[in-house]
């Protein structure tokens, strides 16, 4: 029986386990340093609680929405990651009329942290855009950013490669929706391509990607959004359209963060969420 309680204590006390709040916003760091962020961007901790020291339970989400929110809560998270910054305009109250308010003011009053990374994950060698060229499921040598950045030219917005060998527009779409669970993507064919055509060249931009993607040469752009003119753009250079949907385009990335934190941070409990999913489905 002493055995029993002894053994019972220490399983509660390393599901308890926590990092120091630093330990864990170093973690971020190291994964994708913020310098790297977009100038127009609002990233890094935009949430800490009064006296907030220490991380037990982070939880993954690309929105934090009021459904998503209370999944987090649930599972007693005190550090919540959001791929898109819940604030990012300048906020000139925190009220219970507006969802945002609401949600920062229950984080607040519940002692739980906001992270938000968005545009320096985009960035990172092995970040969103990384993620997102993998989903083609052909082989390539390598990636480079398509707008790298001057003092680190391996980051930047976008990704784009030269395949070994060439695939139809057809295995790409494939591949593309078994790697990323989606049952549908929409397309918009190069002029005179077929879903037969061959492709080499690959640029992909998570969320919406046109503006970095308009000035890049190539057979695919895959991304989450594109304007009917931009589309339209594209087509008329030789080049067909992947669109995802935005955070579609994003959100399975969650899982190798979720793995790299639970491999950095022991005994930290990391959980991605169930209940975020895209605002638009097909019906």
């Amino acid at each position: 029986m002493f055995l029993s309680r002894k053994l019972n204590f220490l399983t509660k006390s390393f599901s308890t386990m926590s990092q120091p709040l630093k330990r864990v916003l170093d973690t971020l760091e190291e994964l994708a340093p913020l310098q790297y962020s977009e100038k127009w961007d609002n990233t890094g901790l935009l949430v800490e609680p009064f006296k907030y020291e220490k991380v037990s339970k982070i939880f993954l989400t690309n929105d934090l929405t009021v459904p998503v929110m209370a999944e987090a809560v649930a599972h007693q998270a005190d550090f919540i990651i959001t791929y898109h910054p819940i604030i990012f305009r300048p906020l000139k109250n925190i009220r219970q009329s507006d969802w945002k308010s609401r949600i920062i003011s229950e984080c607040l009053a519940k002692g739980i942290a906001i992270f938000s990374p968005h545009t320096s994950w985009d960035s990172a060698e092995c970040g969103v855009n990384a993620w997102l060229l993998d989903q083609i499921g052909a082989k390539f040598a390598k990636s480079e950013p398509i707008t790298p950045v001057s003092d680190a030219p391996l980051l930047g917005a976008g990704k784009k490669c030269t395949l070994d060998n060439e695939i139809s527009i057809k295995e790409a779409i494939e591949n593309i929706k078994r790697n990323t669970g989606l049952p549908t993507v929409q397309l918009g064919l190069a002029v005179g391509a077929t879903i037969e055509s061959k492709i080499k060249t690959v640029a992909v931009c998570a969320g919406s990607g046109a503006s970095v993607l308009s000035n890049t040469r190539a057979d695919l752009y895959i991304t989450g959004e594109m304007s009917h003119h931009e589309v339209m753009d594209a087509q008329h250079n030789g080049t067909t359209c992947i669109l995802l949907n935005h955070s579609n385009s994003e959100r399975q990335y969650l899982y190798r963060v979720e793995k790299f934190l639970k491999e950095k941070l022991e005994g930290v409990d990391v959980v991605v969420s169930k209940s975020d999913v895209d605002p638009l489905v097909s019906n």
